[in-house]
């Protein structure tokens, strides 16, 4: 599900968001999966629970996963609509499938114990939401797409 999402309009057709202003808070909660076990629950209370989320834009490539307890919180601004999601206890790291295993904890970016994603919202052709943010070089536009897969937990 690691994905590109911009098309032929390039990544900076997101520079200032999706354009999406008509999501709420109940259809952001629930269980979002992505590959390579990544599984990120939004709680309707504003509690979050990761596990194995990779980090965003430049981050990514320091090939670290966190697994951990936090909070979220939907926002909307002229672009559009993001989850501001915050790792504030972190109960595990580990590294990427994939993700240079030889490479020492400087070269490769220890994991942090704290750590906040900007997920953009957006909505696919049948609309339920999805949720993306960047990874490696922003101007790449690579996605890091989670989907939904149940309902509020």
């Amino acid at each position: 599900m690691l994905a590109a999402v911009t098309g032929c309009a390039g990544p900076y057709q997101y520079d200032d968001g999706t354009g999406v202003h008509d999501a709420v808070a109940a259809e952001v909660a629930g269980t979002w999966v992505n590959i390579d076990g990544t599984r990120v629950v939004l709680h309707a209370n504003g509690t979050a629970q990761v596990e194995n989320l990779d980090g965003q834009d430049f981050d990514f490539d320091d090939g670290w996963r966190l697994s951990g307890r936090g909070r979220w919180q939907l926002s909307d601004r002229d672009g559009g609509q993001l989850v501001r999601l915050e790792l504030t206890g972190r109960t595990h790291a580990d590294r990427r499938p994939g993700a240079d295993a030889t490479a020492t904890a400087a070269a490769a970016g220890e994991a942090p114990s704290t750590y906040a994603w900007s997920m953009y919202v957006d909505r696919r052709k049948g609309g339920e939401v999805t949720l993306f943010f960047f990874f490696g070089d922003p101007d790449a536009g690579n996605a890091y797409v989670l989907m939904r897969t149940s309902a509020v937990p």
